[in-house]
């Protein structure tokens, strides 16, 4: 059994080095085909597409690269915690049996549902997440928006390696997983075959997700199937154009101030809070929850600052 650090080490368990020059082939793609091909015309009407800015690519590479650096970090504190849950484990799951990469990945997509819609639903889990939904654009570069605080992400897979699950598999499946959800950023592809679009995570279900307007706001948090969202009740199916970004818009491209000011906001309402009922509301409840409302107003009714 390699150790973690052999394991953090080595690329070959990481499926997203290998995928980093195809990123970048289909982000060229894109700009070639918004430049060539976009009639700004489709099934949902005139729908000019906003296609890239400079100063938001720029952004989003550079979330790129401090979410590479970052999580290297992370994922190698957290190997340590997987490997001991491993260890304590009633059995291991073996990882030769087809069967044991069936589960692996499908757990690994519940558990990602499950993180990311707590992650629209819990204010300090969404000032981790938000610079991933503060782009106004909705293209390839903006899958490179990610966090930098994937803290609360990691705690979501603990209870993989209680189950038995070796801990290398479960960041090589969340790797599959992240891959996937790559191709589903991007406005130049519409709605596909039905029965695709009804148990796949697509362009269209996630451009949804992206989306600011209020009959859009808290769906579709599927990362590969679509299914969890059907079964669930969070499906929204794209009808109006969507109106990408928070429902109050950044005003930024600095990737500092994009990864961390909702966590200064969080912290000054804390700090002007009167009572630790407040305190912890302004932490743990939904975004734009304020002292005297419902702890957790539904969903469509959340305001993303």
């Amino acid at each position: 059994m390699d150790s973690p650090l052999e394991i953090i080490s080595n690329p070959f368990h990481d499926p997203v080095t290998f995928a980093i020059p195809f990123f970048a082939l289909f982000i060229v793609l894109e700009l070639l085909a918004l430049k060539y091909l976009d009639d700004h015309d489709d099934e949902l009407g005139e729908n000019p597409k906003k296609g890239y800015s400079s100063p938001d690519t720029a952004s989003n590479l550079g979330s790129a690269v401090g979410s590479v650096i970052i999580n290297l970090g992370a994922r190698f504190a957290a190997l340590f915690l997987y490997f001991a849950l491993w260890n304590i484990a009633p059995w291991h799951m073996d990882a030769s049996n087809p069967w044991t990469w069936v589960f692996t990945l499908l757990a690994v997509d519940l558990l990602w549902y499950s993180y990311h819609r707590a992650s629209h639903r819990i204010r300090i889990l969404w000032a981790a997440h938000q610079a991933h939904h503060s782009s106004v654009y909705f293209n390839y570069s903006v899958a490179l928006r990610q966090k930098w605080n994937p803290w609360g992400e990691l705690l979501f897979w603990t209870p993989l390696p209680l189950l038995g699950v070796p801990p290398w598999m479960i960041f090589f499946a969340f790797s599959l997983n992240l891959i996937y959800q790559f191709w589903v950023h991007t406005e130049t592809i519409p709605k596909l075959w039905g029965p695709f679009e009804f148990i796949f995570n697509t362009p269209s279900h996630h451009r949804v997700h992206h989306a600011s307007q209020k009959q859009y706001l808290d769906k579709n948090y599927a990362g590969i199937l679509i299914i969890w969202d059907r079964i669930f009740g969070t499906y929204a199916e794209e009808e109006d154009i969507p109106v990408y970004g928070l429902t109050v818009p950044v005003t930024t491209h600095n990737p500092f101030r994009l990864q961390y000011g909702e966590f200064l906001a969080a912290v000054r309402d804390v700090r002007g809070a009167r009572s630790w009922r407040d305190r912890a509301g302004y932490l743990f409840a939904p975004p734009g929850w304020k002292p005297g409302e419902p702890t957790l107003p539904p969903e469509s009714e959340v305001v993303h600052r």
